[in-house]
């Protein structure tokens, strides 16, 4: 089509990612992009490491300025317009020039709706009091950064436990102020299941970041500035409060238009990502996409889907027909001396939907154990039992877990089973991974669970207290469990003296490897009632 007019409501990612496209593709296009605030396109996920001085000037923070990108694609930028409204049947946007507070229309062929999302802002007593910020823009990132510089902050709540906000607290910890997390659901991590969220939160009280989840914020104290937060739980002193309680898709101006929005106030979209006006398109935050494994609607706010569909939206408009697959729900964070990877289904939601869901945790070696650096990767992996149909992972570790989680993306999104990825031939040298890589070492453990050769209680289970009854034993590599008669492998050459072929063993060890062939030895010679904690007291906390 030539000399279609376009507009595109919002830059950032999807926006200026659909400009560029359709101007790479056919020129003759008329782009003209219009955002709310002055700068177009910025580093959103790169705001937290600029408080931590991890990044070190703002200007790296601002990805293209409005001349910049203009010049280099082609597309008109429009920066601190405001739109307020859209007539469909008369094909105009409705704005407002925030610079000369004049109303003004821009006519179009084509529209593209990519206005992002905007953080919620709870409508609690002191929540516009200097010390309180938030983190969606540069603005935020210099604002708090430059406070903290002035010395102004000593102690600071972070009200939200999602990556953002645990990424805030770290990089506020990196510049030696006391952090505390406020969490209103039962954990934080709420992609995460609940182990896996508790060890989390373990791990950063460990780093001094202290975690209160199931807690609400109810006020923000101060005469000048914040002095302190009142939650449901107790009063805390605190010189500043970061807001990372989520976001609210920017839709507000389409509610009389007739687009079709979801109960979420996301706009509904087909997988050509067009509404239910075939000449108005949208992605990114805004939006909702289907999941991959389950076809329902999702929203999955993040940059990286934002650009996939900001591409593929763009070759549509320009006359093709490509289907965007869906999104599978990855993320990745980085805690203190942790990283946190997930996609897919937790096993909980699995359930919840009628998977016949079974999982496994296992404690791997994320190289060569002998190799300098060499850490764990602490693997969940979630399958279907009956189809072996692979549903989601869960890993942290000191390494790349973004390794591990890639490669459950790239088999899920082909709906493949565990066999799949089973004897995949993975990259392997010793600075880098293991003979048999993490993921594939999982998989056979998970095949033996399955299968019956591997039995066990999970941390879950465990928690839940299903290991009461068991006789503990300690397979460490030396001892370590404070109370448990300790149990070598290689001592194991009949029965056990005072133990009986039926009774209950929980075999411990210190990732779950070990436990498995001191299971293995007994079976042989007759034991019919044992177990492997799965995880060992990596994972786990074990009292007898």
């Amino acid at each position: 089509m030539l000399d279609m007019k376009v507009i595109i409501v919002g830059g950032v990612a999807a926006g200026t990612k659909v400009a560029a496209k359709l101007k790479r593709e056919d020129r003759s296009n008329e782009v003209i992009i219009l955002t709310k605030s002055k700068e177009i396109s910025y580093a959103g996920c790169g705001l937290p490491y600029y408080v931590g001085d991890v990044i070190k000037n703002k200007e790296q923070l601002i990805v293209n300025t409005p001349e910049k990108f203009s010049k280099l694609t082609g597309a008109e930028v429009h920066n601190e317009i405001e739109v307020t409204g859209l007539d469909r049947e008369k094909k105009i946007i409705k704005a407002k020039d925030l610079k000369t507070g004049k109303e003004v229309v821009y006519p179009y062929d084509k529209l593209v709706i990519s206005t992002g999302a905007r953080p919620v802002k709870p409508p609690l007593k002191g929540i516009d009091l200097p010390g309180v910020y938030f983190m969606r823009t540069p603005d935020d990132a210099v604002n708090l950064k430059a406070d903290i510089e002035a010395g102004k902050i000593k102690r600071a709540a972070v009200i939200g436990g999602g990556y953002i906000g645990l990424e805030v607290a770290e990089n506020l910890a990196l510049q030696n102020i006391k952090v505390s997390v406020i969490e209103m659901a039962p954990h934080i991590l709420t992609g995460f299941d609940k182990e896996f969220a508790e060890y989390a939160e373990d791990h950063l009280a460990e780093h001094g970041i202290m975690v209160f989840s199931g807690t609400k914020l109810e006020s923000i104290e101060g005469t000048d500035r914040v002095e302190k937060i009142q939650t449901s739980k107790k009063t805390m002193e605190v010189d500043a409060v970061i807001m990372s309680v989520g976001i609210r898709p920017n839709t507000e101006f389409l509610a009389d238009s007739g687009i079709e929005l979801l109960p979420n106030k996301t706009i509904k979209v087909n997988e050509y990502l067009q509404t239910n006006d075939e000449n108005i398109y949208a992605a990114g935050d805004c939006v909702s996409v289907k999941n991959i494994l389950t076809d329902k609607l999702v929203w999955s706010p993040m940059g990286s889907s934002a650009n996939i569909e900001g591409r593929i939206l763009a070759q549509n408009l320009n006359g093709k027909k490509i289907k965007f697959k869906g999104v599978l729900g990855t993320a990745v964070a980085k805690l203190p001396e942790l990283n946190v990877g997930r996609t897919g289904l937790t096993e909980a939601a699995a359930k919840e939907m009628g998977f016949d869901a079974v999982s496994v945790i296992t404690v791997e070696d994320d190289k060569a154990h002998y190799y300098a650096g060499a850490a764990n990767f602490i693997i969940k992996l979630i399958a279907d039992r009956k189809t072996l149909k692979i549903l989601g992972v869960q890993v942290f570790g000191k390494g790349a877990v973004d390794k591990v989680v890639d490669i459950v993306v790239t088999a899920m999104s082909m709906r493949g089973t565990l066999h799949d990825i089973e004897d995949l031939d993975l990259a392997y040298a010793p600075p880098f991974s293991t003979a048999i890589h993490p993921i594939v070492h999982t998989v056979n453990v998970l095949f033996n669970k399955i299968n019956g050769a591997l039995e066990t209680i999970t941390p879950a289970e465990y928690l839940e207290g299903k290991g009461n009854g068991y006789a503990v034993f300690d397979s460490c590599s030396v001892a370590t469990i404070e109370g448990a008669p300790y149990l070598e492998l290689t001592d194991i050459n009949g029965k056990l003296e005072g133990y009986d072929l039926d009774d209950r063993l929980l075999l411990v060890c210190n990732k779950g490897k070990k436990a498995y062939l001191v299971q293995n030895r007994l079976k042989y010679y007759g034991y019919t009632n044992t177990r492997v904690l799965e995880g060992g007291v990596t994972f786990n906390k074990v009292k007898v």
